[in-house]
């Protein structure tokens, strides 16, 4: 499944389309399944990262501050320079924000393996950038959208999804290294575990797009709208990564790593948080799916490209 997981993700969202448009009717219990399946994914993902190496990682101050810098001063002032372009509706533009300005958390890390990027690096950073882009999340809409978004969404349900979707998976994660670290069948259930990766993601994409497609209804054009602004964020961050790993002086793996996680986006993590907003505002979702949609293509762009970008040292003759 590893060495055709991108074949599985493409492959789940299509089944998702389909099942989307054929039985529109189970598109609102599909819609509950999301957080669980999210939450699992997360789980599983967090349990690849140990406690211990990730309170190691804090040391790698260099590639911390580079992945910091590319995802919370670069890609806003790119989202800030496309967002007099976007389109006028609120909704459109509140889910672009959502989806923009916070940075991937989970498979970033396999296509960052897969082009030869530092995936260990990125699994370390992984709970620093969820924290850092919850934290930042509310400044950032603030600034670009005003006091007025203040009056529409509630914080309830953003503290209500980091709770669930974060601190919980988070804390198990830890719990069931603890115990793998004590006894065999710790470390039985723990691997067991890491190998659900793979089909909770294909089983995450597919939900997510089948519960998402029915809503698109009469508003298509306005999220295809929205695919332009995201092939252009994705070329634009690859040269800004690239810059910016050079900027820290930072190796081939650690540089494809920037590269990747400036790039890609929290699109699943922060669906939640699309869907509680009010119904006025429903279409903010689909624009968070869109930009899954666009992202796992370009990905499978990345892979073959972001290697040229970011090229290995030339072998001796």
């Amino acid at each position: 499944m590893e060495r055709h997981q991108v074949a599985i993700y493409l492959a789940a969202m299509a089944l998702g389309g389909l099942l989307g448009r054929l039985a529109p009717g189970a598109a609102p219990g599909l819609e509950h399944a999301i957080n669980p399946v999210l939450g699992a994914l997360l789980f599983v993902t967090f349990l690849q990262v140990p406690a211990a190496e990730l309170l190691r990682s804090l040391r790698d101050t260099r590639f911390l501050a580079a992945a910091l810098t590319v995802n919370f001063v670069v890609a806003p002032l790119v989202v800030a320079a496309m967002f007099t372009f976007l389109p006028d509706d609120r909704a459109v533009r509140i889910g672009a924000l959502l989806v923009l300005l916070c940075p991937c958390v989970d498979y970033v890390i396999v296509f960052s393996g897969l082009a030869g990027g530092s995936s260990r690096r990125l699994l370390a950073a992984t709970p620093l950038l969820l924290v850092a882009q919850m934290l930042l999340l509310p400044v950032f809409l603030y600034l670009f959208m005003g006091s007025e978004l203040a009056d529409t969404v509630e914080a309830a349900p953003f503290l209500r999804a980091f709770l669930t979707l974060i601190v919980v998976p988070l804390a198990l994660a830890w719990l069931l290294q603890a115990w793998a670290a004590r006894r065999p069948a710790g470390q039985r259930v723990s691997d067991a575990a890491s190998t659900t990766m793979v089909p909770l993601m294909a089983a995450t994409l597919l939900t997510v797009v089948a519960s998402q497609v029915p809503r698109l209804g009469d508003s298509l054009g306005d999220v295809a709208g929205m695919v332009p602004f995201y092939v252009l964020f994705l070329v634009v961050m690859a040269f800004a990564g690239k810059a910016v790993a050079r900027l820290f002086g930072l190796g081939t793996g650690a540089g494809r790593a920037i590269v990747f996680t400036g790039a890609t986006r929290n699109s699943l993590v922060v669906l939640p948080l699309a869907l509680a907003l009010p119904d006025t505002l429903a279409l903010a979702a689909s624009v968070v799916v869109t930009q899954t949609l666009v992202e796992v293509l370009g990905m499978v762009a990345y892979v073959r490209l972001v290697p040229r970008l970011v090229p290995g040292p030339v072998p001796a003759r």
